[in-house]
């Protein structure tokens, strides 16, 4: 049964659409052989246990500030650990306007994430500027931590020898030696020229593409 279908549409939008339909179950599918190759990745990749800094868990405060090592991050060692490269400090002097609505979705969902992973936002920036940016955005669910002075970000390619930001997501998993394992890490660039990466972690641009006029060249804005 195809839904929404409706008793006066012409053979040839019919036809179409049942064609579109054959396409979008291929792209289903081609989806879960990805999730099912990026499970497969070895988990024999080590980092470092970086130093990071958190405010208190509310976010109105911003004292005391604590160092937090990324195991720490770990609330639970049996999760996985979530985190997104946000793109903010270094060269990057103001909020990237798309890692700002990645966030707010990501905030909206943090209840629901939190029962599967360990989750976190991860900024270049001083943490009482990147806390002071996130009280204008209301994100009271999220873990929100500074990595300035450490070199998480560039080890990780988020930031280059010029402090270029770049957004990205990264997971990590605790050993049960307490040794901490790189699994997986994707950017919206994906290679030189070719952007669109970080598209499926949010909804507004897969909700334009439903339309006549798809998403066009349209980006938020802050």
């Amino acid at each position: 049964m195809l839904y929404g279908k409706l008793s006066n549409e012409s053979e040839p939008y019919q036809n179409a659409r049942a064609a579109l339909l054959k396409a979008e179950m291929a792209l289903r599918d081609q989806r879960e052989r990805v999730a099912e190759l990026r499970r497969g990745l070895p988990l024999d990749t080590k980092v470092n246990d970086y130093l990071f800094h958190e405010g208190p868990s509310d976010l109105q405060q911003d004292s005391p500030i604590s160092e937090i090592r990324l195991s720490e991050l770990f609330e639970d060692p049996r999760k996985p650990l979530l985190i997104y490269q946000y793109m903010f400090g270094g060269a990057q002097k103001e909020s990237c306007p798309m890692c700002a609505m990645w966030t707010d979705g990501f905030n909206a969902v943090a209840h629901h994430l939190n029962q599967r992973v360990n989750f976190a936002i991860v900024a270049q920036g001083e943490i009482t500027e990147f806390r002071a940016w996130a009280r204008r955005r209301h994100w009271d669910n999220l873990r929100l931590v500074s990595s300035a002075g450490s070199s998480f970000k560039t080890d990780l390619n988020f930031q280059d020898s010029r402090e270029e930001q770049f957004p990205g997501i990264s997971v990590f998993m605790k050993s049960e030696d307490g040794s901490l394992c790189h699994f997986y890490s994707t950017s919206a660039i994906m290679e030189e020229n070719e952007y669109r990466g970080l598209d499926l972690y949010t909804p507004v641009w897969n909700l334009l593409d439903l339309t006549p006029g798809g998403r066009g060249d349209w980006l938020p804005s802050v």
